[in-house]
């Protein structure tokens, strides 16, 4: 795109003439190859900053913390570490730490010797040891108890672990990524998470937006659930229809993207005719109160400010992408995605750009 001519933007009644983005999200057809970073689907700005993150930090991490609600993808970027470290040809190894008892964590995460209590039937190694070349992956380490928090920190200081009942060190060479839905600073100072295992953790921290944050993934990740859960459930799904896009753009997604996967996997189920309706919905959404669905305005007039703030970047800037990336303050590619998201064609007409659908 030329970048020395002036813009001029096309009026049609009392809003340039600019296309709408289209509710009707129920197309199955491909996604944009770049709406998807290993196995991590968005085009927000949000998540954007996380997949550059993600590809800067993979090479050299050997521990990162990742932290957000319940339900933002906190597995799927450790996945996706692990799989662009070099540590992708080991083992990938996950321990959710709220799932295991205090008593046995030591022996978990370390392993033990044959007859080093009582139950010790056998040598047992830890997830240390098996993910030893590999990634282990600590699932809400937030939940772990203070002592194992003490044998931890000093494992990844030393990098070798001492099985339980044993005298012997063994050295290992693991990647370890942790992740909590905590705030630990809170913990912290509640004195029920070491500092010292926060800063040894923390040298690397991602935090994972909300749904809430990224509503402009919404339409996406929506075709996404509903191709996805076609081929799951062998049905034939074209979409959804406008009032439920409608009714799922006014919800608030407490669980983001997980309950996401279930609102949709539910409606897949429950559908009938290929296409997704409000009746399809958990009834929960269906009987959503009206006071619930307010910030649908809102929203709409949120996209709508967006798109005003694009078109006047691009005119400020003479329809150069590149510097009107700068003034906004985010990339090439992001207001790349943005430019196709709101459907904006810039032409030459009478020396001037016109911007239209």
């Amino acid at each position: 795109m030329q970048g020395d001519f002036n813009l001029s933007l096309e009026a049609s009644g009392s809003v340039m003439s600019l296309t709408d983005f289209d509710p009707e999200v129920g197309q199955t057809d491909e996604l944009c190859p770049d709406s998807q970073f290993e196995g991590i689907v968005g085009r927000s700005t949000a998540m954007l900053d996380i997949f550059t993150r993600l590809q800067r930090i993979a090479p050299y991490y050997r521990g990162v913390l990742i932290s957000g609600e319940t339900g933002t993808g906190k597995d799927l970027a450790a996945r996706a570490l692990h799989r662009l470290s070099p540590a992708s040809g080991g083992r990938y190894v996950v321990l959710n730490c709220s799932a295991v008892v205090e008593t046995l964590f030591e022996s978990e995460l370390f392993g033990h010797e044959k007859g080093a209590f009582t139950d010790a039937t056998r040598d047992k190694a830890g997830l240390f040891e098996y993910a030893d070349q590999g990634t282990l992956f600590l699932d809400e380490i937030g939940d772990m108890p203070l002592a194992s928090q003490a044998k931890l920190l000093r494992v990844l200081q030393d990098r070798e672990v001492q099985r339980v009942g044993s005298l012997q060190t063994r050295k290992v060479d693991v990647r370890v990524v942790a992740a909590t839905n905590h705030d630990l600073r809170d913990l912290i100072a509640q004195n029920r998470f070491r500092e010292d295992l926060y800063y040894r953790l923390s040298m690397v921290e991602i935090q994972m937006p909300r749904l809430a944050d990224r509503v402009e993934d919404l339409p996406l990740l929506q075709r996404y659930f509903a191709r996805r859960f076609a081929d799951v459930f062998g049905k034939n799904i074209s979409g959804l229809s406008r009032a439920a896009h409608a009714r799922l753009s006014s919800h608030s997604w407490p669980g983001n993207v997980r309950e996401l996967e279930n609102v949709i996997g539910h409606a897949a189920m429950m559908t009938r005719d290929g296409l997704i309706d409000v009746p399809d919905l958990p009834e929960y959404l269906q009987n959503e109160p009206e006071g619930v669905r307010t910030n649908t305005e809102a929203c709409e007039t949120l996209h709508d400010q967006e798109r005003m703030i694009v078109i006047r970047a691009l005119a400020a800037a003479g329809g150069n992408q590149s510097r009107a990336a700068r003034a906004l303050q985010i990339g090439r590619d992001a207001l790349r995605y943005k430019v196709r998201k709101y459907r904006l064609r810039v032409s030459r007409s009478e020396n001037a750009f016109v911007v239209s659908a």
